[in-house]
């Protein structure tokens, strides 16, 4: 009976329509907001190669082992020194940090925000490479999350500080559907080069933080998801809204992970 109701639920998930995008033809882009300002955004090749180098494999064990050890962090550097050390030039790896570290690399984010922030390892990347970069997180701080702790806001801000960020940090509890709309109904000029989408899995959840977000990731910045290969939310929505647009153009690793994808806007 339960294996009848869990095909059913994803059938159901499958078929149900969901809420997309609304994007402003106004948005500005990366490089500045002057007509005569460089726009030349990474393509989305280079993003991949930047993703996968040992550069960032290196960066991720590096800012993995400044903050607080877990389970998953100590697993994380574990993981990357194995791969580097048994293929050498040949080890070929992306997750969701080496894929911020890259994205924050290549567009130097003045301005990131990220649904699902959890113990701030996502941020951390971003707050490595950029210390001056904006980070907007928006998080319900559910306890125990995934088996591991989830300490909340204080714990965010204390794990940011270990790898020297200094820009300004806002983190908003609660439900990303309707916390996020909230947020940015207040700042109606605010726009992202960087963000990341790592919140709840279902599909309804999912669709809403991408409405939300999307619109406001500027002209050739940078998204980025995870889980595509754990979760159908994820898959369906990156598909449906990301791999169907001619707006973006993405690159995506799922030979091992969990399954990473990162898409350029573009105008």
């Amino acid at each position: 009976m339960a294996s009848l109701i869990n095909r059913i639920r994803l059938t159901r998930d499958r078929l149900r329509p969901f809420v997309r995008p609304r994007y402003e033809s106004d948005t500005p882009k990366i490089g500045g907001t002057g007509p005569l300002d460089p726009y030349l955004p990474p393509t989305a090749e280079t993003l991949g190669a930047a993703a996968v180098s040992h550069e960032a494999s290196e960066a991720v064990q590096k800012t993995l082992s400044k903050l607080t050890q877990n389970r998953d962090a100590q697993a994380g550097q574990v993981w990357h020194a194995m791969g580097r050390d048994k293929y050498g030039p040949h080890w070929r790896f992306a997750d969701q940090l080496t894929l911020l570290w890259a994205a924050s690399t290549l567009l130097k984010p003045t301005t990131y925000l990220e649904i699902g922030v959890c113990r701030a390892r996502s941020a951390a990347m971003v707050a490595a490479v950029r210390p001056q970069c904006a980070i907007y997180g928006f998080d319900l701080w559910v306890p125990d999350y995934a088996g591991g702790p989830n300490p909340g806001p204080e714990f965010v801000q204390e794990e940011l500080a270990r790898v020297g960020h200094e820009g300004n940090l806002v983190l908003e509890s609660g439900d990303s559907r309707t916390t996020l709309p909230a947020f940015l109904e207040r700042h109606p000029d605010l726009y992202f080069d960087v963000i990341t989408i790592d919140g709840a899995k279902s599909v309804p959840v999912v669709a809403s933080d991408y409405a939300n977000a999307l619109p406001r990731l500027k002209v050739g910045g940078i998204v980025v998801t995870d889980d595509l290969v754990l979760f159908q939310g994820p898959r369906r929505i990156w598909d449906a809204v990301i791999e169907r647009d001619a707006r973006f153009v993405s690159w995506e690793f799922r030979d091992a992970g969990f399954g990473v994808a990162g898409a350029i806007r573009g105008s």
